[in-house]
């Protein structure tokens, strides 16, 4: 599945739903140990000044993947996979999911 991710026009990908995207891209994040990612789009979040006490210190020993998804769950106000209110961010991170999808 991760192939199919990948090779993805940007109309196949546009085509999904941004959280759709977001499993992807933050699945793809994961595979790859890429932590930085999923700061840059947690950063972008209305409520992401509630971050603050992670420093947006991806390089550090600290947070790992887990606890930055877990951090974005409760940033959206969700844990599931019902579609989360993204407010004006939402064109912004869906151009960072299908960024990150593309080039990975």
């Amino acid at each position: 599945m991760l192939a199919d991710m990948t090779s993805a026009s940007f109309a196949e990908l546009d085509a999904l739903t941004t959280e759709e995207l977001r499993e992807r891209a933050f699945g793809l994040a994961r595979q790859h140990h890429d932590v930085k990612f999923i700061w840059s789009v947690i950063k972008h979040l209305p409520d992401a000044d509630d971050a603050a006490e992670l420093d947006g210190a991806p390089n550090s020993i600290g947070p790992t993947i887990d606890e930055y998804v877990a951090l974005w769950r409760e940033l959206t106000g969700k844990g599931g996979y019902q579609e989360h209110g993204y407010g004006e961010q939402e064109p912004l991170l869906r151009a960072a999911f299908i960024d990150y999808l593309q080039k990975h």
